[in-house]
This record gives C-alpha cells, sequence and structure tokens, in this order.
C-alpha cells in the first residue's frame, strides 16, 4: 500500500478519456485500488479516480458518510466502493447546483450542476456487477469521480464561474 502522487489541474492525463480495465480481478488492478483508497484517505477525500494517480484507467474510489446525505429519496450512506469500467445513466432531467471541490483541484471550490438522480452500473473488484440508483449527494460523488474518466474537471461543468472561489475565502464567507 502507498500514497500515491496526485495530478493537479493542467496535467495532461486528466484531460484525456481514460482506458476500459481488461480484467477488474487483476492483481495490479487491486494492487491500484488500495493504493487509491490510502491516497483518498491520506489527501482526505471523498472519492479518487485513477487519472488522477496517473494511471488513464476507468476506475474510481468513494464513500458517501451518513453526514453528507442530503435527505432526497435515496442519497443513501455507501461504504467504500471500487467501481470499474462505470456507466452512468441520469434518470430525467431534474439538476441541483452544489459546491464541489477535487483534489486534483486543490485549494478551490465551485458550484457544479449535476443529475439529481442517478443509475451507474460497473464491476468490483471480483468482477461482480454493481448497479445502483441514487439521488443527491451520493448522485454527484459518483458522477464527478466518473467526469475524470472522460477527461473533464468540475470547472468545466461549472455554468457561473463567479460562483468559482478559494475554499477559505468561502469558509470566511459563510462563518460571517
Amino acid at each position: 500500500m502507498a500514497i500515491l502522487k496526485i495530478a493537479r489541474m493542467g496535467h495532461p492525463v486528466l484531460s484525456r478519456v481514460a482506458d476500459p480495465v481488461a480484467d477488474p480481478t487483476a492483481p495490479e488492478i487491486h494492487m491500484l485500488v488500495e493504493d487509491m483508497v490510502d491516497t483518498m484517505i491520506d489527501a482526505p477525500g471523498t472519492g479518487l479516480a485513477a487519472p488522477q494517480v496517473h494511471v488513464p484507467l476507468r476506475v474510481v474510489v468513494f464513500l458517501v458518510r451518513p453526514e453528507r446525505t442530503t435527505g432526497i429519496e435515496g442519497d443513501t450512506p455507501v461504504d467504500l466502493t471500487a467501481l470499474i469500467n462505470p456507466v452512468l445513466e441520469p434518470i430525467g432531467t431534474e439538476m441541483n447546483e452544489g459546491y464541489e471541490g477535487c483534489l486534483s483541484v486543490p485549494g478551490l471550490t465551485g458550484s457544479v450542476p449535476r443529475y439529481t438522480h442517478l443509475r451507474y452500473r460497473g464491476l468490483d473488484l471480483k468482477g461482480n456487477t454493481i448497479d445502483r440508483t441514487v439521488s443527491g449527494f451520493h448522485a454527484r460523488v459518483v458522477q464527478h469521480e466518473c467526469d475524470h474518466l472522460d477527461g473533464i474537471l468540475y470547472p468545466q461543468r461549472m455554468t457561473d464561474l463567479s460562483k468559482l472561489a478559494f475554499v477559505d475565502e468561502m469558509r470566511r464567507r459563510t462563518e460571517k
């Protein structure tokens, strides 16, 4: 297990489409996931995509802590999940805005529109199918991490760049 270096905005690995994983049960994929989890916890973060650690493969890890859920039906906590070759399917057209941060865009936060309801499918480390229908923060985290697999960072999703700010400035503003 190792803490990996996180690629920052501007690095080419973050702007390319990641390659599919041929065998999710391969030992090197298990090792990658273990290292990604260690890196995410150390950072600390809620999710991490393989391209963020300089590996252009379609792998994400994430978790949803109970305190982060929104109360929207389907927004449930989820234990640490490794999702390989994910496919996302928005459910309906409803979107909501929410502030996001990113380990590859350190020190900044921005308001990003995301689908409120989502179905995602992919494989776990044993090759079994994961198929979940989720909402709220859970849906936001999955969309954010999977964007990395398509070479997209959250500022590219923002519709109002006046809502991009330094985290410490936002904290000061909300504390007043």
